[in-house]
């Protein structure tokens, strides 16, 4: 896989407003990410209130996630045609709702259906956006960038366990989610720091439509889905999902039956997240490193492998000791993965194509997110067992890191060494043509992408002419539009 597309005049300005986009892609990031999880801290009182098994409780947070990577199409095409800001901060009024209406449930159903459906779409509203918007302000440091970003999920996960078992304790889960609801709302102030990167002048939307009828441009560019590159990441990123959210799942109950305390517990998820806090920065930090960034999809390979084999060779640690050491291993596994996901789809795909590879990409892990979770707390139910669990996602995603490795190795060695966003001949001009259409809607009228757009504008022949003339209308000067 390459370092990525080609670069096209300057390119991002790689700081400036970039860091206030950053900060809040952290936060973003943080409780897309990070929410679902915390939420787990409240399942022993659901299933007590509501004579609910794990299994059917866990559905809350696999409903949640599964609508937060489900969505992703539908978040490429509001992204496209609205624009990130607007589609966040109508996310975040939707992740906040979501919660406060799921503090007067009174079936699962109705927990189903508010914070899982309506909350993880707000969730989904915000996170692909805030990507969208980070790979427009970075490119020579995008590596560190994801990474920075990325630890915003640990940091919430480790502030919000503790801070659910401290609700849960002292309001009920019903007032927790009333608050957490509330905390929600902070998404809608990140979206609003998601201003475009100036450009050299205004460029108007191209809503219009020929005469044919049929719109010039492509809300999602689904062609992406031939690439190799893509069907390989694509492939483990389906693997991967099965298993990787698993242990953390089902982390705080485990031990709570194990006999560890309720508030120790919950410590163990802030241990997870202590160490991973640490692991993504430095892992992308080192993924920039000009020897590595060429071969990122080995490193990824190898962190899904190291993941896969903490999950194996802990799934019999039932003393606090042993679960502390767990989560220590589990941590810097896993923040490795999280750090070095999409930069890998980034270089796989270019920068022009990953709003639409990262829609379809969040499409398939919400399939595997709807069978690993859910399928992992029914074996609870059925077996009181977690050994098994440990085992069954420690070896899928084990097995999604050698399929990387060996797909990337024999099956894309002729892409590795074709430069970088090289294509085919005779058959890209088409699907370039879309892309940079799918990233330059993705800004707000009368913002550009600094330093890439002119090239842009150069259209194949006889397309842009015609449109030039349909959005001028009859009566008007082209040049003045």
């Amino acid at each position: 896989m390459g370092a990525g597309g080609p670069r096209r005049g300057e390119g991002p300005p790689d700081g400036g407003w970039g860091w206030a986009v950053l900060g809040a892609c952290f936060v973003v990031t943080g409780f897309a990410y990070g929410f679902p999880k915390a939420v787990s801290v409240f399942f022993r009182a659901l299933m007590r209130d509501f004579g609910a098994g794990y299994s059917d409780t866990a559905w809350v947070s696999s409903i949640m996630l599964a609508m937060l990577y489900g969505t992703g199409p539908v978040s490429s095409i509001l992204v496209t045609r609205f624009g990130c800001r607007p589609v966040m901060l109508v996310g975040g009024l939707l992740a906040s709702a979501g919660m406060v209406l799921a503090s007067f449930a009174t079936r699962l159903l109705e927990l189903y259906l508010t914070a899982g459906v309506l909350t993880g779409l707000g969730l989904a509203l915000n996170f692909q956006p805030s990507l969208i918007m980070l790979g427009l302000y970075f490119e020579r440091r995008r590596p560190l960038a994801n990474g920075l970003a990325a630890a915003g999920s640990p940091v919430f996960l480790s502030a919000l366990s503790p801070l659910g078992q401290q609700l849960l304790e002292h309001f009920g889960w019903r007032g927790g989610f009333l608050l957490l609801g509330g905390l929600l709302l902070h998404c809608c102030a990140c979206g609003a720091v998601m201003r475009p990167p100036p450009g050299p002048g205004p460029r108007p939307r191209r809503d219009s439509a020929p005469p044919g009828g049929r719109p010039r441009r492509r809300l999602l560019d689904v062609a992406v889905c031939a690439d190799r590159a893509f069907a390989v990441y694509a492939l483990t990123k389906f693997l991967m999902a099965l298993g990787l959210f698993v242990p953390a799942i089902l982390l705080v109950n485990y031990a709570k039956d194990a006999g560890v305390p309720d508030a120790d517990a919950a410590f163990l998820l802030s241990v997870v997240g202590f160490v991973d806090i640490v692991a993504r920065p430095a892992c992308g930090a080192l993924a920039g490193l000009a020897r590595l960034r060429p071969h990122v999809a080995y490193l990824f390979s190898l962190a899904l492998v190291a993941n896969g084999l903490t999950d194996l060779s802990s799934a019999r640690a039932r003393s606090y000791g042993a679960l502390v050491a767990f989560c220590v291993a589990f941590g810097l596994s896993y923040g490795m993965v999280g750090a070095l996901q999409f930069e890998v789809l980034m270089a796989a795909v270019g920068s022009l194509r990953f709003p639409s590879a990262l829609g379809l990409v969040l499409l398939v892990e919400a399939v595997a997110v709807l069978i690993g979770p859910p399928s992992a707390g029914r074996l609870v139910d059925a077996l009181k067992n977690y050994e098994i669990i440990f085992y069954l996602a420690g070896s899928e995603v084990a097995l999604a890191g050698i399929f990387m490795a060996v797909a990337t190795k024999c099956c894309l060695r002729r892409s590795r060494d074709t430069p970088p966003g090289q294509v085919a001949e005779g058959g890209a001009s088409d699907t370039e043509d879309a892309e940079a259409e799918v990233d330059s809607e993705a800004l707000p009228t009368g913002a550009e992408e600094p330093g890439s757009r002119e090239p842009l504008e150069v259209p194949s022949p006889g397309a842009r002419p015609a449109e030039a003339e349909v959005e001028a209308g009859p009566g008007r000067d082209t040049k003045s539009v």
